[in-house]
């Protein structure tokens, strides 16, 4: 599939997925553990047929949906990408990368490549599970690895693909109210929607958006 070249936040809010928000005494370590040690019957959202008709093999690859435990609450650590990679340039995004033969499964390849891509060590990474696996447009099979990460910690940013790193409240997250569902039409014909999550200066969309609605969905079930 070739890369659709659009901005994003140009284009006309089509929906708002609008779900009363997860309840806030789920927003919790203790109460995360207990759910991804006995996770309840859910459905996830898959990404758009338009995506999935067109797609090659896809290629292994894992994400770290870091948890941070602040004094105010659980926040989301995300990354804005640099504008020079090959695939996902500027847009924002989990830690992680795709797949490599030496690692020792998925979470293996989360905890590694997060490491690398943002310096922040597995030892500070308590893992609570996996959500489904995501296909994206770009020919990528990822797994959602969730953690919860106690502070303090160390960063250390590549920076030759990470231009910023930055929180936000899981609560704002895990509300329906902030769900925009946005589209846009395809070129040999067809239509393509997507979910973004703006919050202030940051855009948050695709892939990334449509790993949160599923974790979303896990904790809302």
């Amino acid at each position: 599939m070739a890369k659709l070249k659009f901005d994003p936040q140009q284009l006309a809010v089509d929906a708002i997925a609008g779900e009363p928000p997860v309840p806030a005494e789920r927003l919790h370590a203790a109460w995360l553990r207990a759910r991804f040690a006995n996770p309840p019957r859910w459905q996830h959202e898959k990404p758009d047929e338009a995506v999935l008709s067109t797609r090659p093999q896809p290629t292994p690859a894992a994400v770290l949906v870091p948890l941070i435990e602040r004094a105010d609450g659980l926040h989301v650590l995300l990354t804005l990408r640099t504008d020079h990679l090959t695939d996902h340039a500027g847009q924002i995004s989990f830690p992680g990368g795709r797949a490599e033969d030496y690692d020792d499964g998925a979470i293996d390849t989360a905890l590694r490549e997060t490491e690398e891509e943002i310096g922040l060590h597995r030892r500070y990474i308590e893992v609570l599970g996996v959500l489904p696996d995501y296909l994206t447009g770009t020919g990528y099979r990822v797994t959602p690895v969730v953690g919860l990460v106690l502070p303090p910690f160390e960063l250390n940013p590549d920076a030759n693909e990470v231009a910023e790193i930055f929180e936000v409240p899981l609560a704002f997250l895990m509300d329906g109210a902030n769900h925009q569902r946005l589209y846009f039409d395809l070129p040999e014909g067809g239509r393509r929607s997507f979910y973004a999550m703006p919050f202030q200066r940051y855009f948050v969309w695709g892939a990334t958006a449509g790993m949160l609605r599923n974790l979303f969905h896990f904790l809302r079930a």
